[in-house]
């Protein structure tokens, strides 16, 4: 494809969905790169993720397009315009434009982890299964769960099926397959759209969240995850990142650079705990209590010691314990939750990272540093960046 020489501000299409937070959040990087370089002249309207595209893009004159490619059609529209795009979806195998995404596989595993560090033993995934995106991170929380012996129940309907089936037979559909599930279990959702008629359905069912049924959606959408009681925990995929990563790749190629190879794939952000997973799934009371001290406590500066007296068990009790219920060490779990904290505090505070190392109960920045290295094989501050 030939490229345009630019004398003017660029104009560039955004044929992005204002309806869902997804796409409001993608939008909001793509500003936020623009805010960092030189404008575009962009041509935006309101529209949902599956809408036509507007007809103005048949007779456009533009320079770039960034698109939620949803379709076959919608690949053709945005070629046939001849000019740079990048996708922000990824629905459409093999659509020959170039893609940045999230990491679905980063996805479920970090929802499989979460699961895993309660003490979970049993698993379910709720789904869309003519989706490849859902089918991804399904295959990704499923095969961690396997490597610790566990066993993954799912359920998946395709898109068309959760949009057009009455709301009561859906229901009745999630309700006997929750039912089904040993207790307590821990549920991961493909997205927090399917949560509001879960979350009805495990109630109808007289089923407790998170007591009997824990669950975790992805996307963060906060209106859908507040409305419900009780509120849902969501992993955040960090869509902004990928709207400034879309941004800065276009940029690149509507200055004659060669498209990407492979697609730009970005590990997935914090999970946003909320009450719908504020349980553990830990039948022994010295573990329970000892999981519930070190998540107040952790980062205050405590010692597997200050466990132990909370306890009120010897040492090499606790550590048996806790082995045998969890398969880790008391330290393990402090550091973990340290960590964890470390991460949420580089993704929402513009903080020193020495600041952030003392918050999250570290001695200093460098031992920071280490684990980062260690546990991410990164550092702190690549972290940051790579996230923002």
């Amino acid at each position: 494809m030939a490229v345009k020489l630019i004398n003017r501000p660029p104009q560039v299409a955004l044929l992005v969905e204002t309806s869902l937070a997804s796409g409001r959040e993608i939008l909001r990087g793509i500003a936020r790169f623009l805010q960092e370089h030189e404008p575009w002249l962009v041509h935006l309207e309101p529209r949902g993720l599956t809408e036509l595209l507007p007809e103005w893009l048949n007779t456009w004159q533009g320079d770039g397009i960034i698109a939620r490619v949803h379709s076959p059609e919608v690949v053709t529209a945005v070629r046939a315009v001849g000019v740079p795009c990048v996708d922000v979806l990824g629905l459409v195998a093999d659509a020959g434009i170039p893609l940045v995404h999230v990491d679905d596989n980063s996805v479920g595993c970090l929802a499989a982890d979460h699961f895993l560090k309660r003490g979970y033993a049993h698993f379910g995934f709720l789904g869309i299964r003519d989706e490849n995106w859902s089918l991804r991170r399904e295959a990704a929380f499923r095969a961690r769960i396997e490597q610790t012996g566990g066993k993954c129940s799912s359920l998946d309907f395709t898109r068309h099926e959760w949009q057009r089936t009455a709301r009561t037979e859906l229901r009745e559909q999630l309700a006997n397959w929750v039912i089904s599930l040993p207790k307590p279990a821990a549920v991961m959702l493909a997205s927090d759209q399917l949560g509001v008629l879960f979350v009805e359905a495990c109630q109808g069912a007289g089923l407790r969240i998170p007591e009997e049924i824990a669950i975790l959606g992805v996307d963060n959408d906060e209106p859908l995850c507040m409305v419900q009681h009780p509120t849902l925990s969501s992993i955040d995929p960090q869509h902004g990142n990928m709207g400034y990563e879309a941004a800065k790749l276009l940029q690149r190629m509507m200055q004659g650079d060669a498209p990407p190879n492979a697609p730009l794939l970005l590990p997935a952000g914090a999970i946003i705990e909320r009450q719908s997973t504020s349980a553990d799934a830990v039948t022994d009371p010295i573990v329970s209590a000892a999981l519930t001290f070190i998540r107040q406590h952790a980062c205050d500066g405590m010692r597997v010691e200050d466990v132990v007296a909370h306890v009120g068990v010897s040492r090499s009790a606790l550590q048996n314990r806790v082995r045998q219920t969890l398969g880790r060490t008391v330290h393990d779990i402090i550091l973990h939750v340290r960590l964890d904290r470390a991460k949420e505090l580089l993704l929402e505070t513009n903080l020193p990272l020495a600041d952030v190392a003392q918050r999250a109960g570290f001695r200093h920045q460098e031992y920071l540093s280490a684990i980062f290295r260690k546990h991410l094989d990164t550092t702190p501050g690549r972290f940051r960046r790579g996230q923002r």
